[in-house]
């Protein structure tokens, strides 16, 4: 099987749970031979790189470093979750602002190392800030930089399908959008199920109101129920996710869920959320996230709670007022379509 790309793949914070099975499933993808493990734990590192040559994949070149330089230096690709795991007791909002300074550094490395990038996708809690502020330190165009978001709407779909008791491919068009968090807007508008639109399902008494918002909360709480489940955050599901991010960048197989991308258009001002994307060669792209009122406003709660978010990293200091954003990114000083 041929690899969709000879370019340098850099997986950030590959000794870890999501950083090595992001590892494994780009080489199970073949994604590209070329991929190099980084992570400031060497000890760790060097056991997920021999794992990696133990399962004897073919014509590979698998690199380990503890060196950032080394592993960004010549990367076309870079996938990071090179943060603190969440655990037992915290929100993702917890994480704020040991994971906003790790970010603010990527950020950095990646200017001074690898600015010709063609894609960055960052895993890291809480992932919209997270993404946002790797963002304005990196210099990147909005179109290389994207955050997984698609954790929310995979589990929208997993508890649809659920508790129909059908295939989980039966239900389509499963949608969160704003905050990868606590504030999420669930939309239940577009989401079909066996055929049907789920709001026709709704309306006529199928699935009572009651039935929805208990679904709603566990979309919400899906990450806390893994931690509850296993005793720790989710690796798996971010993993290949955020591989199948990647894969789309390459040219591969299209994304089919919403990703993190940044936003500032007349409607949400200078912030990276979920919304409706397309990921190619050429960079991801969105389209505005349509909902019924409720949904809407939901949405706009959403965008309102990242703002405080973005708005507190601001007077930590780890991210520059707006207004001089510009001096560290000039692509981000236009309003976007």
């Amino acid at each position: 099987m041929e690899f969709l790309t000879n370019d340098k793949l850099t997986i950030v914070g590959a000794a870890g749970m999501i950083g090595s099975n992001m590892a494994q499933t780009a080489l199970m993808m073949r994604l590209t031979p070329n991929i190099c493990l980084y992570d400031p734990y060497a000890p760790a590192l060097e056991g997920v790189a021999e794992e990696m040559r133990h399962c004897s994949f073919e014509n590979v070149n698998i690199t380990y470093t503890s060196d950032i330089k080394e592993a960004l230096t010549g990367a076309k690709y870079v996938v990071s979750s090179g943060g603190a795991a969440r655990k037992a007791g915290m929100t993702r909002e917890d994480l704020l602002k040991g994971n906003a300074e790790i970010a603010a550094q990527f950020g950095k490395d990646v200017r001074a190392y690898c600015p010709d990038v063609k894609h960055v996708v960052v895993v890291f809690n809480p992932a919209d800030i997270t993404g946002l502020i790797t963002l304005v330190y990196s210099g990147l165009k909005p179109s290389c930089v994207s955050t997984l978001a698609a954790l929310d709407s995979t589990r929208l779909q997993s508890e649809l399908a659920n508790h129909f008791g059908i295939p989980q491919s039966s239900v389509t068009g499963a949608r969160t959008y704003g905050g990868h968090g606590e504030q999420m807007a669930v939309f239940k508008s577009g989401t079909i199920v066996n055929g049907k639109p789920l709001t026709e399902i709704i309306e006529e008494g199928t699935l009572s109101g009651d039935d929805w918002k208990n679904i709603k909360v566990k979309v919400i709480q899906g990450g806390k129920n893994i931690i509850d489940l296993r005793g720790r955050s989710s690796f798996q599901s971010p993993a290949y996710l955020s591989v199948s991010m990647i894969a789309a960048a390459m040219g591969g197989a299209p994304f089919r869920w919403p990703a993190g991308v940044y936003v500032n258009d007349a409607r949400f001002r200078h912030i990276l959320m979920a919304m409706e994307t397309v990921i190619t060669k050429e960079g991801i792209k969105f389209n505005p996230a349509k909902g019924t009122p409720e949904e809407e406003a939901e949405l706009e709660a959403s965008y309102k709670h990242l703002c405080t978010l973005r708005d507190e990293v601001i007077a930590m200091g780890v991210l520059p007022k707006i207004d001089d954003w510009k001096k560290y990114n000039p692509y981000l000083d236009d309003i976007t379509a």
